[in-house]
């Protein structure tokens, strides 16, 4: 009696199924649900599930441990029980490669280098005007010498111990138990490769790639936003039978002292005096253009603290598309000092001023005079918090365990 019968499910036989039923039961199943043929995250995950069951099922001592503990029993082991074999590395072994256009272990085609990412940093000038930055990259490419060989023509041979992929699966009894895991080829220390030393490379000493300087100039054009990203193809570090990623630089837009951007409008705060605010007056804007805009305001019109007014088309050029967003000023109003005229000119501003707010106080309210101070932080706010040493209105009964009152 088994202890559980999962694995033998995924390749849909018996408990008691022969090794030749189990393989028959593994190439059904991880034809049906290989990657290539079936694309989508189910089948993936489950040509891994049906590749750990053929690996444990497959090997008797395995199997036994398996119908004894369960899967549990082989929890140390690695991924698939006791293997750590990839499933696609099952999947060639068992049907030798080629499977589906190069599936199943054998290469699908050179694969893609990792990116190489750059942060480069511009003013909200900078973004506006555009502009060309000249950089320079550090990478790797193919040696010229032997064309990413590592030696002479004909005499680089594959690794014979590897295969040519540089590592190897080694198995080791732990006690009752078979541990399967990767290592680095001691043959070939990883290359993948077999070179005679006096047939190596005099430039790239057989390493197949060597060091390069090269200057990018990343263009940065009109109304690009932070985080936006400058493309490179192909440009990343080189490496053989593998396609070199990209160089990806990444727009890291600086804080303007005066201007915000959002999107692309931009968002300035103006301040401007009383008497501008009442009587208008105009006001002078050092835009990101590097042009100053001359704002009127209309003698008449009021322009009260918070209020928001829009200059059309002044805002940041719309990337790749034309045309420019807005400028929206916010004002706040500077008012003038205490005292900073005299009476008989206040009573003047009585005259012109609209008239003061009428109060409403009923005839039998109780009225008091009170006086208006500077408020201070320290001794305002400090009132507030009560204080539970000086207070009066205490109840001693109240008073909770430990605590002692103070006597009269």
């Amino acid at each position: 009696m088994v202890k559980e019968t999962a694995f033998y499910d995924l390749l849909g036989v018996s408990p008691s199924a022969s090794e030749a039923e189990i393989k028959k039961g593994y190439r059904k199943a991880a034809l049906k649900y290989h990657p290539d043929k079936n694309p989508s995250e189910e089948a993936a995950e489950k040509f891994k599930e049906i590749s750990a069951a053929y690996e444990t099922l497959s090997d008797s001592q395995k199997r036994d441990i398996y119908d004894q503990y369960g899967a549990e029993g082989l929890a140390s082991g690695g991924p698939g029980g006791m293997g750590g074999m990839g499933a696609d590395d099952i999947f060639s072994q068992f049907f030798g490669g080629g499977m589906f256009g190069g599936a199943g272990g054998a290469p699908r085609g050179p694969q893609k280098g990792a990116d190489i990412k750059h942060s480069i940093s511009a003013t909200l000038e900078e973004l506006y005007k555009g502009r060309t930055a000249k950089l320079a990259l550090n990478k790797t490419i193919l040696c010229k010498s032997c064309e990413g060989r590592g030696g002479k023509a004909g005499a680089v041979k594959k690794c014979t111990s590897c295969g040519g992929r540089g590592v190897k699966f080694v198995t080791r009894q732990m006690g009752p138990m078979l541990q399967r895991f990767q290592t680095t080829c001691d043959t070939c220390s990883g290359s993948g490769d077999i070179i005679d030393p006096k047939d190596r490379c005099t430039s790239c000493h057989g390493k197949k790639t060597q060091s390069e300087r090269k200057i990018l100039q990343v263009h940065i054009d009109p109304g690009m936003k932070n985080g936006q990203r400058i493309v490179f193809k192909g440009e990343g570090d080189q490496e053989p039978d593998i396609i070199p990623g990209d160089v990806i630089f990444v727009v890291d837009e600086k804080p303007h002292e005066l201007f915000k951007r959002k999107g692309d409008d931009l968002i300035y705060e103006a301040e401007i005096d009383l008497l501008t605010a009442l009587s208008g007056g105009d006001l002078h804007i050092k835009h990101v253009s590097g042009e100053y805009l001359k704002v009127t305001i209309i003698p008449g019109e009021i322009i009260s603290p918070g209020q928001v007014k829009v200059i059309e088309n002044k805002g940041m050029p719309i990337y790749k598309l034309g045309g420019y967003g807005n400028m929206f000023v916010k004002f706040t109003i500077k008012f003038p000092e205490n005292n900073f005229t005299s009476e008989e000119n206040l009573k003047k501003l009585e005259s012109i001023l609209p008239p003061r707010r009428k109060e409403n106080v009923p005839k039998d309210a109780v009225v008091d005079d009170v006086i208006l101070t500077e408020y201070n932080e320290h001794k305002h706010e400090s009132r507030r918090r009560p204080n539970y040493a000086h207070d009066d209105d205490s109840d001693d009964e109240g008073a909770g365990p430990g605590v002692q009152c103070a006597s009269q």
